[in-house]
């Protein structure tokens, strides 16, 4: 996933211009809080939105794992932060006992 321009919907803050991300098969990822309850909100109706505007974002998926290099996979190139920052503040909305057999 790449931001080459703008705000992109899933990532609104800090997914700059020039960022980008890379994550293996089976691996967590998905938007921000913010975003996700934004999404989320059902007390709004549901309307297409055009989203992107004066954006551009990229995205490549491949069915093949993906080996990284030495670098990429050293501590100084990754952001240790990442799920603590992005995933810490989502709130649970999945209730087992409501699943039906």
């Amino acid at each position: 996933m790449g931001n080459l321009a703008g705000v992109y919907d899933a990532k609104e803050y800090g997914f700059i211009p020039g960022a980008m991300s890379l994550h293996s098969a089976m691996s967590g990822h998905g938007p921000e809080q913010a975003v996700f309850e934004k999404a989320s909100d059902d007390s709004k109706p549901q309307e297409p939105q055009f989203v992107g505007k004066d954006s551009m974002a990229f995205m490549f998926e491949t069915c093949y794992m993906m080996k990284i290099t030495d670098y990429a996979a050293s501590p100084e190139s990754q952001d240790r932060t990442y799920v603590k920052d992005s995933y810490s503040k989502l709130i649970r909305h999945f209730d087992k006992t409501k699943i039906s057999n």
